[in-house]
C-alpha cells in the first residue's frame, strides 16, 4: 500500500494528523480560527437598530395589525371604536357625561325616553333602572312645567313628545291645579332592591 506525507498507515487503519493536513494546504486557502479568535469574535455584541417611533395621536387600537400605522392616511384612532347600527358612536372618554347615553343610539334613546314618560304620567308611578330613571326625570319635569303653562304652543310641543293624545290633555287640565304653587320637583326617586338575573340597580320613579 502506498503512503503519502498527509497520512500515517498503521495495519488496516489510516489516522489523520493535523499538522500533515496544514502543511499539505496551499498558502492562499483558507486557514481554520484559533479558538481565541472563535471567542473574541462571539463576545463581540450585535448593534441594536433603532427604533423609530411615531407621535402620539391618540389612544391605542385594540388590534395594532389591522390598522398599520406605516401608511401616511393614518393620523389617529378614532376609526378603530365600533359604530353601532344605525350612526351611535362609542368613545372612550366622556368626563362631563352631560347627556346619558343608556347604551342607546340616539333614535333609540329618545323613543325609550319618550315611551318611560308617557307611562310614567299615565299611571303616575313605574318601576325601571337607576340611570333610565334619573335620565327621564328632567323630561317628566319639562312635560308638566308646559302644561301649567296651559298655551296652544305648549300642548303642541307636548303633543310632539308624549305618545298618547289623551295623556296630553288629562295633563294640560289636571297640572295648573295640581302643581300651581310648586316650582319644580315634580317627580321622587325611590332606590328598590336590585333586578333579579343581572343585578341591576332598580328605582321607583312617581309623581309627587
Amino acid at each position: 500500500m502506498a503512503s503519502c506525507s498527509s497520512c500515517v498507515i498503521t495495519g488496516n487503519t489510516n489516522r489523520w494528523s493535523m499538522a500533515s493536513l496544514k502543511s499539505a494546504l496551499p498558502p492562499s486557502s483558507l486557514r481554520f480560527p484559533t479558538m481565541a479568535a472563535a471567542t473574541s469574535f462571539q463576545s463581540k455584541p450585535k448593534p441594536k437598530s433603532k427604533l423609530l417611533l411615531r407621535s402620539f395621536n391618540g389612544l391605542a387600537p385594540l388590534q395594532p395589525s389591522l390598522f398599520p400605522t406605516s401608511c401616511p392616511e393614518f393620523t389617529s384612532f378614532g376609526h378603530c371604536f365600533p359604530t353601532i347600527g344605525n350612526g351611535g358612536r362609542v368613545f372612550a372618554m366622556r368626563h362631563g357625561r352631560r347627556v346619558p347615553k343608556l347604551n342607546r343610539p340616539p333614535d333609540q334613546r329618545k323613543a325609550l325616553i319618550r315611551g318611560l314618560t308617557t307611562q310614567l304620567l299615565k299611571h303616575g308611578r313605574i318601576k325601571t333602572t337607576r340611570a333610565r330613571a334619573s335620565a327621564v326625570r328632567k323630561y317628566v319635569d319639562k312635560m308638566i312645567t308646559l302644561a301649567k303653562d296651559g298655551s296652544l304652543h305648549k300642548r303642541r310641543q307636548a303633543l310632539g313628545f308624549i305618545y298618547e293624545k289623551q295623556i296630553v290633555h288629562a295633563l294640560f287640565a289636571e297640572a295648573p291645579e295640581r302643581y300651581g304653587e310648586r316650582n319644580g320637583g315634580y317627580t321622587r326617586i325611590l332606590f328598590t332592591l336590585p333586578r333579579r338575573g343581572d343585578n341591576a340597580p332598580m328605582a321607583y320613579i312617581e309623581l309627587v
